[in-house]
């Protein structure tokens, strides 16, 4: 069937497709509705080297010079956010923010870039996490972002570095306002409102057919003429031919 023909018999059982259609458009509107809302809040961290620089001076009255920490960026920097997004990345730290394996609240940690050659050349910790309401967003961001900054002074701590070279996570983006993620329930509204339609359609097909069966019956039922034009009709009598006499 061709296109216009599927637009004909759409029209012409449009006491079917307008009440279908009218269903379709309120489900797919409850379905963005009564879908469940996510939020999404993140922050950025940068890791800096102190004013005096990663390393002692060998002798005490010659002190390291003191610079700027956003200046002085080393190329040690990058790995070591690399291993602090691992140390966050574990289970442990999951439970510890209140995140459960298979629940709606999720969080993930990167350095801000999807490119695997870039995960240890970049010195930043980006944080973000999705939950059903904005509080709880929020709350895991920041709970996450104290932890970070625990985390990185216990590796320190682990290596053996001094206390005066200790590398300090310096928070870029605080925690933003949550803001609710919408594509997922447009998503949902979309496959709703596409299945109903086709529901809408298969309904008018569904009518026109069975229509088109019934007026083939009746077609079938009525009494149709003698092949052999018999000129004889209903209610004619017929008489003996006379006797022939001998």
């Amino acid at each position: 069937m061709d296109f216009w023909a599927t637009v004909l018999v759409l029209f012409r059982r449009w006491y079917v497709t307008f009440p279908v259609f009218v269903l379709v458009l309120a489900g797919a509107a409850g379905v963005y509705v009564m879908f469940p809302k996510t939020f999404v809040c993140s922050s950025s961290l940068v890791l800096t080297v102190p004013r005096g620089g990663g390393s002692l001076p060998a002798d005490p009255k010659f002190p390291n010079p003191v610079t700027n920490p956003l200046v002085n960026v080393d190329s040690g920097l990058g790995l070591s956010a690399s291993i602090l997004i691992q140390g966050l990345s574990t289970g442990e730290v999951a439970q510890r923010v209140g995140v459960t394996p298979g629940g709606r609240t999720t969080y993930k940690i990167s350095n801000g870039t999807t490119n695997p050659e870039l995960m240890i050349t970049l010195p930043f910790v980006v944080i973000s996490a999705e939950a059903p309401t904005a509080r709880e967003a929020h709350d895991v961001v920041a709970r996450l972002g104290r932890i970070a900054q625990d985390k990185l002074v216990e590796q320190q701590r682990a290596l053996g570095a001094p206390r005066a070279t200790y590398l300090r996570a310096f928070e870029v983006v605080p925690p933003t306002t949550p803001e609710e993620k919408t594509g997922s329930r447009l998503r949902a509204a979309c496959v709703a409102l596409a299945m109903g339609l086709f529901l809408s359609m298969a309904a008018a097909f569904a009518v026109e057919s069975g229509a088109r069966s019934r007026r083939a019956r009746s077609g079938a039922a009525k009494p149709q003429p003698s092949l052999n034009g018999s000129a004889y009709t209903a209610g004619a009598r017929t008489e003996s031919a006379p006797l022939l006499r001998r």
